[in-house]
């Protein structure tokens, strides 16, 4: 369950995202101000008060704010499963240490993930920007071979991401 809520009309309240991978339903309820989503490429309006169900988690999913202040929640699961929470959850809660910047609090929060979920893709290149924001440029470099490894596509996040100036030119 996450809320989203945005400064400014056209601000992103749902990435642009399918729940494939995990076999997620989700449910997106309109909290506050207005939304509106794209699903599949169908555009819906959806003002306060609207509940939106998505049971395919092949659906392709999307949302901005249609007025400052929009606020959307989110609730997903796998059916017939206990609530478990997903990898990315870590590496996402890690990202309240931006500001002010304390890389090594975030990579408190990484280290655990990274025992949870050895092998994810999104945690190990989220811990390879953690190690580098905090000085530790040949950890982070050998972590971001290895989220290369297993995500050959985060060598094309690594020519763009901020997090690794020190480590990009060396990879």
């Amino acid at each position: 369950m996450n809320a989203y809520t945005a400064d400014a009309a056209g601000d992103e309240v749902v990435e642009s995202h399918t729940e494939q991978a995990l076999g997620h339903q989700e449910v997106y309820v309109v909290l506050s101000g207005r939304a509106t989503f794209e699903l599949n490429g169908d555009t819906l309006d959806a003002p306060a008060g609207t509940v939106v169900f998505l049971r395919d988690p092949a659906t392709r999913r999307h949302a901005h704010a249609a007025e400052p202040g929009t606020t959307v929640l989110a609730v997903g699961g796998k059916p017939g499963e206990a609530y478990s929470p997903s990898a990315w959850e870590w590496y996402f809660e890690a990202e309240r240490f931006r500001d002010p910047l304390d890389p090594e609090a975030a990579m408190r929060l990484m280290d655990e993930a990274n025992e949870l979920f050895p092998d994810n893709p999104g945690v190990v290149y989220s811990t390879a920007c953690w190690l580098a924001l905090a000085g530790r440029d040949d950890e982070a470099l050998e972590t971001l071979r290895r989220a290369i490894e297993l995500e050959p596509r985060a060598r094309e996040w690594a020519a763009t991401d901020d997090d690794l100036v020190s480590v990009r030119n060396r990879l």
